[in-house]
């Protein structure tokens, strides 16, 4: 068995069941039914001992979650990946359109991490994980996690808005030099900043414009409903899109251009900004980052 995480309980005012006590404390298994699922077998650890779901923590255990060794015969996800940047702590990739992130699928990023990134050297070494996500047909920057601690700090600055990102994309139609975009997304609060860079004719779709956008909350597919709303769906897009204004030849065109944070470590400013791809610089070949 290969360690994953390791956690050391406080002290506890009433002892407590372990398959209760251990949901949410490792980042890589944080639900009731796969902690219960990796005592049963025999992947928990308390003080170097297996565990079961009868065991009561009272604090101060030290527990540990273990993932079964990949046996020779099984199929590993074979996927080369860009690594813009790695350490101990965590790695920026980028993820190529056509490929989810993670999900019940083999064919994931997250499948992918381990063969294109080193297993960090710290005693809270986790798998590598993906702390956000990229939907499918959407390509860039992704950031990724290798320790249970960088875990929790990434999500928490998610959560506290403090990690900036910004999109590009190419739109169809007229609309505005910029704007906010404040529709709700599946009734909850989202919005989202735009401004136009260039713009050129087309024939089929009477303008296309490359835009700038800078999601202020993270909704799923939020710019792609967004844009959709105002009438300016991204070009490409199988599932918002207006009738007969459908582009089939190279995919969505949402791009994941630039990602700025602070690192959970050294505290210094992390700044990562990937070109866009040939699709947008065949279309507006003088615009550069």
């Amino acid at each position: 068995m290969k360690l994953k995480e390791k956690h050391i309980s406080p002290l506890q005012e009433t002892p407590i069941r372990l398959q209760e006590y251990a949901v949410g404390i490792f980042s890589t298994n944080p639900t009731k039914s796969g902690i219960k699922k990796a005592i049963k077998k025999g992947l928990v650890l308390v003080n170097g001992k297996v565990a079961s779901t009868a065991l009561y923590i009272v604090g101060g255990e030290i527990i540990e979650l273990y993932q079964e060794e990949i046996k020779a015969t099984d199929k590993q996800f074979i996927f080369p990946l860009e690594v813009i940047y790695e350490d101990d702590f965590l790695a920026v990739i980028s993820k190529p359109s056509g490929i989810v992130v993670s999900g019940n699928s083999f064919a994931t990023i997250n499948n992918a991490l381990e063969q294109n990134l080193k297993i960090s050297s710290l005693k809270d070494a986790v798998i590598p994980r993906a702390v956000h996500r990229l939907d499918y047909p959407t390509s860039g920057l992704l950031l990724i996690s290798k320790t249970n601690e960088t875990t929790h700090y990434l999500s928490k600055l998610f959560e506290e808005k403090n990690i900036s990102k910004t999109y590009h994309a190419i739109t169809i139609g007229q609309m505005n030099d910029s704007g906010l975009i404040d529709i709700p997304v599946d009734e909850k609060e989202s919005k989202s900043e735009f401004k136009v860079l260039q713009r050129i004719p087309s024939e089929k779709y009477k303008f296309l414009n490359l835009v700038e956008l800078n999601p202020k909350t993270g909704r799923r597919h939020q710019l792609r409903k967004h844009l959709y709303g105002i009438g300016n769906p991204i070009l490409g897009d199988k599932e918002y899109y207006i009738e007969n204004l459908i582009s089939y030849g190279n995919g969505l065109y949402l791009h994941a251009t630039s990602l700025n944070f602070v690192h959970p470590s050294t505290k210094e400013e992390m700044k990562f900004t990937k070109e866009l791809p040939k699709k947008f610089r065949r279309l507006f070949p003088n615009f550069s980052l």
